[in-house]
């Protein structure tokens, strides 16, 4: 099976109505079928360029605005769920999910530079208030990227509650990181780098990480949580943790959200529903908020992760503005009849 890193995505600039085009293409790309009645996802792919590119200062490096294909035969995404009343360990449910989208190997060539992007975003809850992606899940990611092959592979976020020494240690995720031989990673102010985002509708441009921006993949995990203001927090939210400035990109959030995946379009996004946090987010702090299910979500269409995990809450897609802008935008698909999905019960 061939791999792919987000460079290998996106092979020519494309401009002005170049770019227009090819995303109403893929707006209207189509499902086909295998002659077993399998299908996979036909999605054209769109480059942009980073600032030092449009200098001259680096060799080309492309970022992704689309999920890769889906091979024949494979799933659009894959749902694991615990199954059979017994507690099924965060890392099991991951290893699943990966091995019905293909194996780690699909998404990880060997060498590469890897970064892990779970939600970290305050240093004074656990992971069993479900504020923070659960260790277990991070850890497991890790292992599964080292397993494959990667060069390197880093794990950070941009908290805004509490320094990222006290979030990482307090979250669970630095040690299970550390011991899974992934690196923490923080996230200094003088990295981020003002970057444009050609295919945006409204946020041309902001502040973002550079590492984020010079990885080879991007493997997003996101805690599946209540959130005041967007309804719920899941992939397309969590990236709000690679830009600086994250007051200006409230002011409408949906397609805010929707222009800054359109830059930072993760290789893999990994919902962790193994507890959903239901109410008081996105920092809770009360047990009574947090509910238990033993889900893990998984596909490289970011949208479509984001669509499934909403009927996780009773929502449906729709619910959620970030959801309709990112379909809107091409950027995946939010129509959860039209995709393949595989659904896997662990410890039956």
């Amino acid at each position: 099976m061939p791999k792919f890193t987000r460079r290998e995505f996106l092979l020519s600039l494309v401009a002005g109505m170049g770019a227009l085009a090819a995303n109403q293409f893929l707006a209207a790309c189509s499902r086909i079928a295998d002659e077993n009645g399998s299908t996979s996802t036909q999605a054209p792919t769109v480059t942009v360029k980073t600032p030092a590119e449009r200098e001259g200062d680096s060799p080309a490096k492309e970022a992704n605005s689309a999920p890769m294909e889906t091979p024949i035969g494979l799933p659009d995404m894959v749902i694991a769920r615990g199954a059979g009343g017994d507690d099924v360990s965060p890392e099991e449910l991951v290893r699943r999910a990966l091995v019905g989208l293909g194996g780690m190997e699909r998404f990880v060539s060997k060498g590469a530079n890897v970064i892990v992007k779970p939600n970290i975003c305050v240093g004074y809850h656990s992971y069993e208030f479900a504020a923070t992606t659960n260790p277990w899940v991070v850890g497991a990611l890790v292992k599964l990227c080292m397993e494959a092959g990667a060069g390197k592979v880093s794990v950070m976020d941009y908290p805004f509650g509490g320094p990222p020494e006290q979030a990482y240690a307090i979250s669970g995720i630095e040690e299970q990181v550390k011991a899974a031989g992934g690196e923490m990673v923080t996230m200094p102010r003088f990295k981020f780098v003002a970057t444009e985002i050609p295919q945006a509708v409204d946020m041309r441009q902001c502040d973002i990480f550079d590492d984020v921006l010079k990885a080879d993949v991007l493997i997003n995990v996101p805690i599946a949580k209540h959130h005041s203001l967007a309804r719920l927090t899941l992939g397309m939210k969590n990236l709000m943790g690679v830009i600086r400035d994250r007051p200006s990109i409230h002011r409408n959030l949906g397609q805010r959200l929707a222009d800054l995946t359109s830059r930072v379009y993760p290789t893999l996004t990994v919902v962790d529903a193994v507890r959903v946090l239901q109410a008081n987010g996105p920092t809770g702090g009360s047990l009574d908020d947090v509910r238990k299910i033993d889900t893990i979500i998984a596909s490289p269409d970011i949208v479509a992760a984001d669509s499934y995990a909403s009927t996780l809450f009773g929502l449906r897609p729709d619910d959620l503005a970030y959801v309709q802008a990112g379909a809107a935008m091409g950027l995946g698909r939010s129509d959860l009849e039209s995709l393949t999905i595989e659904e896997i019960a662990v410890g039956s």
